[in-house]
């Protein structure tokens, strides 16, 4: 198999990796262990990629693994506009990337973990 199991089931790790790449799409970086940022780069640049893609079929598949979240409410004069994170992934992000084949997402170490030592790193999108 090529990829890691993080030491838990099938449905956990699934559900792990759809919160954090939820995370990492509405706040534009996240702070996790290295191991799980090294998974989540992975998801994350696919959904930039069916993004880039932008059709009915793409945003259907990003909808099935992105949660239904609030990235981001705009006031415009007396309209209040709610955009969730699978919006904010086809409208924002997605098009500062369309020029660029790959290597959407940047990582860099910090400081352990103070309780047991594990590599820590920020991961975010590439400006």
């Amino acid at each position: 198999m090529s990829y890691r199991k993080l030491q838990r089931t099938s449905s956990q790790r699934k559900a792990l990796l759809r919160d954090l790449t939820t995370n990492l799409i509405v706040n534009g970086r996240i702070e996790t262990t290295e191991a799980r940022a090294k998974e989540v780069r992975r998801t994350a640049e696919q959904m930039i990629t069916l993004g880039k893609r932008g059709d009915l079929h793409a945003r259907r598949q990003a909808a099935a693994f992105v949660r239904n979240v609030v990235a981001d409410v705009k006031e415009e004069d007396d309209n209040i506009r709610v955009q969730s994170a699978l919006q904010n992934l086809f409208e924002e992000i997605a098009p500062k990337f369309a020029d660029r084949n790959g290597g959407y997402t940047r990582m860099y170490k910090t400081m352990p973990r103070r309780g047991d030592a594990a590599q820590m790193v920020v991961l975010e999108f590439v400006d």
